[in-house]
């Protein structure tokens, strides 16, 4: 088995922005593998926060032996992004040998479009105003916080876009005091849930306080080792396979996850439709939905995901699985 590994980068529609900064491009690693015959690729975006850059996360992988199997690969890597490319990579060879689609070998039902939430990058009230009443068609609208001005940029979302619903994110930029405050106008203005308010490693308040609204783990969830320590914290867990290290863990968080009462979503970074095809998998049945990574790309892979009305569809056979 032959593995390759390249940094690719694709244009944003518009910067996009999140409490932590801002980026114009998509930069991701892409996976290929292949024996001869079958080629199977995958993607991941390593992630700043996670001490991942996209050099790291290419030596990562190209220290691995060659021929190592989907199984081997669990241990051979920590959970991150370096295992999701070369685990995601390894389904779809899997897959393309076997002449099934990856939902076949997992005896699991063909997937259905899901409803997807679409992200407003962070910006001034007016700006974000602007942007939801463009996309106020969309269902579902996830809204980038965790500034001291957050309340007059939800009320803003909310004029631009008064029939969606509201989802939440403050990338770990609040404080106990500060998401208590902010919490009951949350749900005043109709907001459905809200993604790690509190920083990873000082969420311990959030078993302490209110919770009027579902509190969804994010940066405190990685894979199914993070899960006895959000008891009594979160009520969701966003599970992105960029922290789990690929769609094997993925599947196993989410049954987990699921076995201790915690409703799913599933999100990503921001990258291609490649990235997305295998979340599309773990998607099914989800509480929230959160790949739209796409959806804000200037360019694509070839025979991208298909967005309408009725959400994000599976990969075609040409994309992945």
């Amino acid at each position: 088995m032959k593995l390759s590994v390249t940094q690719e980068s694709f244009r944003l529609a518009e910067v996009f922005t999140i409490s932590r900064g801002s980026r114009t491009e998509a930069k991701v690693v892409t996976v290929r593998v292949s024996d001869g015959d079958y080629q199977g690729w995958g993607e991941c975006v390593p992630y700043a926060r996670y001490g991942e850059s996209l050099e790291s996360v290419t030596a990562e992988i190209e220290a691995l032996p060659a021929g190592i199997t989907r199984a081997e690969l669990q241990d051979a890597l920590a959970p991150g992004a370096a295992r999701n490319a070369v685990d995601c990579a390894l389904w779809d060879i899997e897959a393309k040998k076997a002449g099934k689609r990856v939902w076949e070998m997992l005896d699991l039902p063909a997937p259905i479009p899901m409803i997807t939430a679409y992200t407003l990058s962070l910006a001034s009230p007016e700006e974000m105003q602007a942007s939801a009443a463009k996309h106020a068609h969309r269902p579902l609208l996830k809204i980038k916080l965790g500034t001291p001005d957050d309340m007059a940029r939800l009320e803003a979302v909310r004029r631009g876009a008064p029939q969606s619903k509201i989802i939440v994110d403050a990338n770990e930029g609040w404080s106990a005091e500060v998401y208590a405050d902010l919490a009951p106008h949350l749900v005043r203005l109709g907001v459905q849930l809200v993604e790690q308010p509190l920083p990873a490693g000082q969420d311990d308040m959030l078993a302490e306080i209110e919770r009027p609204l579902p509190v969804c783990a994010d940066e405190s969830c990685h894979d199914r080792a993070s899960l006895p320590d959000l008891v009594g914290k979160y009520d969701v867990i966003n599970i992105k396979l960029d922290k789990t290290g690929g769609l094997t863990e993925a599947l196993e968080l989410r049954k987990a996850a699921r076995a201790e009462g915690y409703g799913i979503m599933v999100g990503c970074m921001v990258g291609t439709s490649l990235a997305m095809a295998p979340a599309t998998i773990v998607a099914q049945g989800a509480r929230v939905v959160d790949l739209d990574g796409p959806l804000l790309l200037a360019e694509d892979r070839d025979e991208p995901l298909k967005f309408d009305a009725d959400g994000v569809h599976p990969p075609a056979r040409a994309l992945w699985g």
